[in-house]
């Protein structure tokens, strides 16, 4: 575990940064520095903490695998990537969870009926991170693999929840009909009322991620392993 102590301490620095500036730090901050410029450091330590966790993650030693990923778990994970691609493709059009310094505009959007990813889950974008951060795991299955990955799937879920809990304190009865007519978890019946475009857009964008893989090594991603 030592040789992995690295790479624990960004994945500790890169969740643990991100769970600070969004709830004890945010108020002081953004009282000194403004909505914006609160966002810009937000943002910088983000990137700064993610570049550090893929450092330390590609220098991590490889570990033995905890069990054997077999073809069926092939699928499932390509299943799980190609949902997070969806689900990620169409969270940026009338997201209300969005960072955003205008709350009338973050309650017009909570206030109307939701359509396309959001008739599955309030938080697309965010279990977008999860379910890649799991199909990676259950391929990867070695401890580097769940630091590294396990900080995407904990993030994701715990921010999400978080954040409805401090929607509810800053928008009131807005967010709490936003969640009346959402789902936390996602609900996949709903899948077919998204519109084609975000699916289409889902299936390329996952057909371009997994064939990305290749460059670096890792042949045969999602349907290129059968391909």
């Amino acid at each position: 575990m030592d040789s992995l102590l690295p790479l624990l301490t960004a994945c500790v620095f890169f969740v643990g940064s991100h769970f600070l500036l969004s709830h004890p730090l945010r108020r002081p901050l953004v009282g000194r520095m403004g909505e914006k410029g609160f966002l810009g450091l937000y943002s910088l330590v983000s990137f700064v903490g993610l570049g550090w966790m893929m450092w330390e993650f590609s220098r991590a030693p490889v570990g033995e695998l905890y069990w054997a990923p077999t073809n069926a778990i092939w699928i499932v994970a390509s299943i799980l990537t190609l949902l997070a691609a969806i689900l990620f493709a169409g969270s940026f059009q009338g997201n209300p969870a969005l960072p955003n310094p205008d709350g009338d505009v973050i309650r017009t959007l909570a206030a109307k009926v939701p359509t396309g990813v959001f008739r599955v889950t309030r938080h697309p974008m965010m279990w977008g991170f999860a379910l890649w951060g799991l199909a990676h795991i259950l391929i990867a299955p070695r401890m580097d693999s769940f630091l590294f990955n396990g900080s995407f799937v904990f993030l994701a879920l715990a921010g999400s929840y978080g954040q409805d809990r401090k929607k509810e304190a800053s928008l009131g009865d807005a967010w709490a009909k936003w969640e009346r007519q959402t789902s936390f978890l996602p609900r996949l019946s709903q899948l077919a009322k998204v519109e084609p475009r975000f699916l289409l857009i889902g299936v390329i964008f996952w057909l371009g991620a997994t064939w990305v893989h290749n460059l670096f090594g890792n042949y045969g991603a999602g349907i290129y392993r059968w391909l």
